[in-house]
């Protein structure tokens, strides 16, 4: 086995939204970075700032790819999922035991970005890393499951809210709120009057990875922290940043109608995938990050109204303004 060279991270779903700047952020750091994708040349043209990547072909459900691709690294950043919710049972699990299995070979770190799923609606809050695990969804049981198989290897979980950011192309923010490359012209808000919800802009959570794994000697064999980013008492409060960043405070905000998501569940599998979410925005979820902040400093954290006003840009829905 090839010795560990000092600061190689190979990303794993390099191409997806949290994982492109997580890669950004490591090289940034100072990281040797290796990006796994199926199809390299396709991700050199969607991703020219990342031209230091040291690009890898190959597959996640393919362990030896993996494997192969991690010879020499300290780190696996574990980005890849399923899109769309597609079939994680049969996906989601398979291609994180092939990060575990590269990881056991090589002595390296896998990070996993963490979620919410994991926690029921009567989970104390704010959420803490102690916090008990009582799914109440099957994706939630699944998301427990992958990070219990994390006990097998050195690893950390990042747990976060909903991403948004110039780069998210699976995220709420900007399958739902707006709409990518379309001039913001009605918002739309899923959330439940009063009631607060968590947001994470992925440059922030990408440079917290970043510093987290500065610090390995600090971590613990198995670690898990909480990313607060920007808890919003009132939910409301993202649709206002929206009209803030498009300048037209007149633009109306709809309700998300859940009742249509509901009529469809039983015929339509993506709805049956969200409608199961829906209490992730009827309650509110925040997370504690105190032991992040113990162990980086203050959590990295980009204003509001600037981090909504990128995340438009990149979308393709702010062209007119400067």
């Amino acid at each position: 086995m090839p010795k560990a060279t000092l600061k190689t991270a190979l990303i794993v779903g390099v191409t997806g939204g949290l994982a492109s700047e997580v890669a950004k952020a490591l090289i940034a750091h100072g990281w040797s970075v290796r990006g796994l994708a199926r199809d390299v040349e396709r991700a050199k043209q969607q991703f020219p700032h990342l031209a230091a990547i040291d690009w890898r072909a190959g597959d996640a459900m393919r362990a030896a790819d993996i494997r192969r691709a991690a010879d020499g690294a300290t780190v696996i950043f574990h980005g890849v999922n399923p899109p769309r919710y597609r079939n994680w049972r049969g996906l989601a699990v398979p291609m994180l035991q092939n990060s575990i299995a590269a990881a056991k070979a090589v002595n390296a770190r896998v990070i996993l970005p963490g979620t919410l799923y994991n926690f029921g609606p009567d989970a104390a809050q704010p959420l803490r890393e102690d916090t008990p695990q009582v799914p109440s969804t099957r994706k939630g049981r699944i998301r427990v499951e992958m990070e219990e198989m994390l006990r097998e290897v050195r690893s950390l979980v990042v747990r976060a809210g909903d991403y948004f950011g110039p780069h998210a192309p699976a995220s709420w923010f900007s399958n739902l709120v707006v709409k990518p490359g379309q001039r913001v012209d009605v918002i739309t808000d899923p959330g439940t009057e009063g009631v607060g919800h968590s947001w994470a802009y992925l440059p922030d959570i990408a440079e917290t990875v970043a510093r987290l794994a500065d610090v390995e000697d600090r971590l613990a064999r198995t670690e898990v922290v909480h990313f607060r980013g920007h808890w919003l008492a009132d939910g409301r409060e993202m649709m206002m940043a929206v009209r803030r960043a498009v300048g037209r405070p007149e633009i109306p905000i709809k309700k998300f109608a859940w009742w249509l998501i509901g009529l469809s569940a039983p015929f339509v599998p993506l709805s049956r995938e969200v409608w199961e979410m829906r209490y992730l925005w009827q309650v509110p979820v925040a997370l504690d990050n105190a032991k992040l902040v113990s162990l980086i400093g203050e959590e990295p954290r980009t204003p509001l109204d600037e981090a909504v006003k990128a995340t438009l840009r990149g979308m393709g829905c702010l062209t007119s303004i400067l």
